[in-house]
């Protein structure tokens, strides 16, 4: 649980008038915090902020609510996931290991794209999840909803705060550049992220009433599981478009546009708000480089992504012995009961 100052005072003066009747055997929650406690809290999410490496405004935005810090963890950890789950059966899984990672951010390949998309979704989910779960100081559930027919709705439940966490993400990743191509097509791409969640909000209702008659109906906002916003990147990576830059004439800012030479198999459609979009071709990711270890030696499966993903050099095949449970039942009470079954299972693996 995360207390914030005013939980902190008011369970700090209630416990004091109660304190006779302490027996040694109350919930944690409801124990006073000493000092040196909330001393040690603030020291350990600092230590958090300043492990993340980020800009001066990061960390200071990080420091200023305990929650942050942690929020940003778990928003990295569920990107970095969803993405190798994405990129699984692909010649790229998503390796983000040491030098692989830093390399490829350094170009603009349409991979480096979707790490941007889901890295800003991720924030944006889990900072919305986070406020709604109460693990912030500066915000709590979705408020006053904007909905039409507001007198047929009674408001409750506890929605997802996606107002407060899209005004943090925008704030947190900066504000959009003018002059260079790179940081255009990298600012378009968090916020094609962004877009994905907030598309992907749903208003969940639950009835009341004599025999859920609904007369009356608590409504609230939700957002989409992580699963299907990466499901939908994963969609945007695919018909992601090659760009390059031109410069507005009235303003004189740089603009996002279709490459100026036509290039064969890319499509000079001019890119919208929700596309995704890059200036660097990819490599084949087949064999190892900086961008990746390359195939060798990479699961397949035959019939699915084998001649894909080891670039027609073929594939090994290993017969092996596998033992796992079957024929589970439920018994009462209450445990599970399997036999084991051995069967004889094929594994293809790339070859050098």
């Amino acid at each position: 649980m995360v207390f914030n100052s005013k939980t902190w005072l008011f369970m700090k003066n209630d416990m004091e008038s109660k304190k006779e009747r302490l027996t040694g055997n109350e919930p944690l929650t409801i124990l006073p915090l000493t000092s040196e406690m909330e001393e040690a809290a603030v020291k350990a999410h600092y230590k958090v902020c300043d492990r993340l490496k980020l800009e001066k405004k990061q960390r200071r935005m990080c420091r200023r609510d305990p929650g942050v810090a942690e929020t940003l963890m778990e928003a990295i950890s569920m990107s970095a996931l969803e993405c190798q789950y994405q990129f699984r059966f692909e010649r790229w899984n998503c390796t983000l290991e040491g030098r692989y990672r830093a390399s490829l951010l350094k170009r603009g390949f349409k991979e480096t794209a979707f790490l941007y998309a889901i890295s800003s979704a991720g924030l944006t989910h889990a900072m919305a999840k986070a406020c709604s779960a109460g693990r912030m100081e500066r915000c709590t559930c979705d408020e006053a909803p904007d909905l039409e027919n507001r007198e047929a709705w009674q408001w409750g439940g506890c929605g997802d705060n996606l107002k407060y966490s899209n005004k943090f993400v925008k704030e947190f990743l900066g504000r959009k550049p003018n002059k260079d191509l790179r940081a255009r097509v990298d600012f378009h791409n968090n916020l094609v992220g962004m877009k994905v969640i907030k598309a992907g909000v749903e208003t969940t209702c639950k009835c009341h009433g004599v025999s859920g008659s609904c007369t009356v109906r608590t409504c609230w906002r939700q957002l989409s599981p992580f699963h299907e916003i990466g499901k939908q990147l994963k969609q945007k990576y695919e018909t992601s478009l090659k760009v390059g830059s031109t410069t507005n004439e009235a303003t004189g800012e740089g603009d996002i546009s279709p490459p100026k030479k036509s290039i064969p198999g890319h499509s000079d459609q001019i890119p919208r708000t929700t596309d995704l979009v890059y200036i660097d071709d990819s490599p084949s990711f087949c064999m190892m480089s900086r961008y990746s270890p390359g195939t060798s030696g990479r699961k397949c499966y035959k019939d699915k992504n084998c001649d894909s993903i080891c670039c027609g050099r073929g594939h090994n095949t290993q017969s092996r012995v596998v033992t796992r449970p079957c024929q589970c039942q439920v018994r009462w009470c209450c445990y599970v009961e399997c036999k084991q079954c051995t069967q004889r299972e094929e594994v293809y693996t790339c070859k050098d």
